[in-house]
């Protein structure tokens, strides 16, 4: 599986007392339970649609002002109600190119939405800003059985270290696709519940206490 925020279709590296993760192959495997401040849902996305491999390019230190105002007024519009936005600092393997690409975005904290609002908002900013697809990301209890993914947020990663720990590691690179980091440094990482363990593997090897990673349980969507 990978992991993109939109137009590709990657996977997202997005997201402190002991919890043990009971999901079959984690093992052991023990990070910090997801706090209540989680939005009920949460929208990956950007109005890039160009495909950025120099870690220099200018477009990656855009602050996508006006993206973020307007999908607010989108959420507005959609009955739910806008919380905290986060620039992203994106860093993908693109299998077609064999190569990192870089991509700035933001996450949107979305309330009072259900799952299929967060949805029809997410088709529409695909639509809107011709994104292949927009990811959406809804917290549930870990035993829900609509629960198939997990968010892990992490300090202490940056950008730099996150595209050199991706080119090291072909298996994550392929199964994960890349992920993300705010400006303040705290990785953000999506991943399916069955790739738990490789994710977990992935973020220890950014150098990450994982007895300081926070997971959040939910639903994740890719949405066209």
């Amino acid at each position: 599986m990978r992991n993109v925020i939109a137009r590709r279709q990657p996977r997202i590296l997005i997201v402190v007392s002991a919890l043990t993760l009971g999901v079959a192959g984690a093992g052991s495997a023990q990070a910090g339970a997801a706090g209540h401040g989680c939005p009920a849902g949460e929208i990956f996305a950007t109005d890039n649609t160009a495909i950025i491999t120099d870690p220099a390019d200018p477009r990656l230190k855009t602050r996508l002002t006006r993206f973020d105002r307007e999908v607010r007024q989108i959420i507005r519009a959609n009955g739910a109600r806008p919380g905290a936005s986060k620039l992203l600092d994106g860093v993908f393997w693109s299998g077609h190119l064999k190569q990192a690409t870089y991509e700035r975005s933001r996450e949107f904290d979305v309330n009072k939405v259900g799952r299929e609002g967060l949805h029809h908002m997410a088709g529409l900013i695909a639509k809107q800003y011709h994104q292949e697809s927009v990811l959406t990301f809804r917290c549930l209890p870990r035993t829900s059985p609509e629960t198939d993914a997990v968010e892990i947020q992490a300090p202490g990663v940056s950008a730099t270290r996150l595209h050199d720990a991706l080119l090291a590691n072909p298996e994550a690179r392929d199964e994960l696709g890349g992920g993300s980091v705010t400006l303040g440094g705290r990785l953000i990482l999506v991943a399916p519940l069955a790739d738990l363990p490789l994710a977990q593997k992935f973020t220890k090897a950014l150098g990450v206490d994982w007895h300081k990673a926070e997971v959040r349980y939910g639903g994740e969507e890719f949405v066209s």
